[in-house]
């Protein structure tokens, strides 16, 4: 037992082990990881062996929660270099070793960070379908490719060479995007519980894509809702009537209260997704918006509504409504009360009746951009449309969620065509 408290045994000259009694348990602090093993500074000479120069250095890693210092061969450069640039390269790659630019934290494994840190400490505070979604990233990409390696050896060149092999892949561009940033989110954490220096994702360069981006997302146009709205039974068909008459996000709408329903708006106050409640997705989501009337008629309307649903041989009916106070849900579990799932309402009644109409493109993000198309189409001021849809940015209602309509671009066309008949 050393002065530290921590377990310790000498095996041999060359390796040191050092037991980290926190390793599992805990988020590994660098001040910790200095005191336990403080970094000596190394002045080893290059020696040519066969082809190569290379260079035996002192290296840390971390294997089944212990700490061990090591002594590694590098390769510097060819055999026909000259002594005096070896030297120059050697010296460079000794530089961070010494000057503390590298931290003993680096020596972390990948998956045991992920495992130990990344998971439990800054994953919760993601939504449900982050999580879900990241973790699926993790598991299927990161692990196999990174999961043996320490912190440090993601370097800028190890990543970037990483994705200009997926130029080759078959995966989809955006899910390419979606990897490099989860990569990145665990390596900014690294950086910022001081386990490495410098996030290397930061200046990769993506394979270019192979064919253009699909600017426009589909959206239905008020005649397709309408033949959608009739083959959705209720309570589900007032649900995305709400949705596409108010541009709500489905976790705002799973999440809306009686309180939140008044005589000419809505409140959005919360957001509830797969058992996860929170705040709004942004300061800008959290505000009162304007509604039809009808949108509001149809939503109390709920209030005197039973369903009749197959159980069996028999039916069952059940209120839609089981209790209406201000701090009861407006949409409720028909059996439970309880919030609703959006996965299930769109994989059971929304995307059965898209295909029915061959508008298999229909979700709970199409019902939004539609809502925003709708504002263009009825000619809403930019401004207004993007206090509508609560974004922060102007941009993002203009760029992403109004979308592209042939009919309004012709209408413009055939007004330039007649002035220039006028002209003439």
């Amino acid at each position: 037992m050393n002065s530290l408290g921590h377990n310790s045994e000498l095996t041999t000259p060359a390796e040191r082990v050092i037991v980290l009694p926190e390793a599992n348990s805990g988020l590994p602090l660098r001040g910790d990881f200095e005191r336990m093993a403080r970094r000596r500074y190394q002045s080893p000479k290059p020696t040519r062996r066969g082809e190569w120069w290379t260079l035996r250095v002192w290296k840390d890693t971390f294997t089944d929660g212990k700490h061990r210092r090591t002594r590694e061969r590098v390769r510097l450069a060819r055999a026909t270099m000259s002594a005096r640039e070896v030297q120059k390269v050697a010296d460079e790659y000794l530089r961070p070793l010494n000057q503390g630019l590298e931290s003993l934290g680096s020596a972390t494994n990948f998956q045991h960070y992920v495992d130990t840190t990344y998971r439990p400490v800054v994953m919760p505070g993601m939504a449900k379908s982050t999580q879900s979604r990241t973790n699926g990233v993790i598991k299927n990409y990161l692990i196999p490719a990174f999961g043996k390696l320490c912190l440090r050896d993601l370097s800028r060149l190890s990543v970037q060479r990483y994705f200009s092999e997926m130029a080759a892949s078959e995966l989809a561009h955006e899910s390419k995007d979606k990897i490099r940033d989860v990569l990145s989110s665990v390596l900014v954490s690294a950086v910022d519980f001081g386990l490495l220096v410098k996030n290397p994702v930061e200046a990769i360069r993506m394979p270019a894509q192979r064919t253009g981006r699909r600017r426009s997302k589909p959206y239905v146009t008020p005649q397709q809702f309408d033949a959608l709205l009739e083959l959705i039974a209720e309570p589900y068909a007032t649900m995305i009537y709400v949705a596409v008459y108010t541009g709500l996000r489905v976790s705002e709408l799973c999440a809306l209260r009686w309180r939140n329903v008044h005589e000419s708006s809505i409140s959005i106050e919360e957001r509830y997704c797969r058992g996860d409640w929170g705040a709004p997705k942004s300061e800008a989501s959290n505000a009162t918006i304007a509604v039809n009337g009808c949108v509001v008629s149809r939503i109390q309307r709920l209030k005197g509504l039973t369903v009749a649903i197959k159980a069996g041989t028999g039916t069952q009916r059940y209120r839609v409504v089981k209790s209406d106070g201000p701090d009861d849900l407006v949409f409720q579990g028909l059996r439970s009360g309880k919030p609703m799932r959006d996965n299930n309402i769109l994989s059971r009644h929304i995307k059965p009746a898209g295909r029915k109409l061959g508008l298999d493109f229909v979700n709970w993000r199409c019902l939004r951009t539609s809502h925003a198309t709708w504002l263009k189409l009825a000619g809403a001021d930019v401004k207004d449309a993007q206090a509508q849809m609560r974004h922060s940015r102007a941009s993002t209602t203009l760029d992403i969620y109004q979308q592209f309509v042939p009919e309004s671009q012709q209408r413009i066309v055939d007004k330039l065509s007649s002035l220039s008949r006028m002209v003439q």
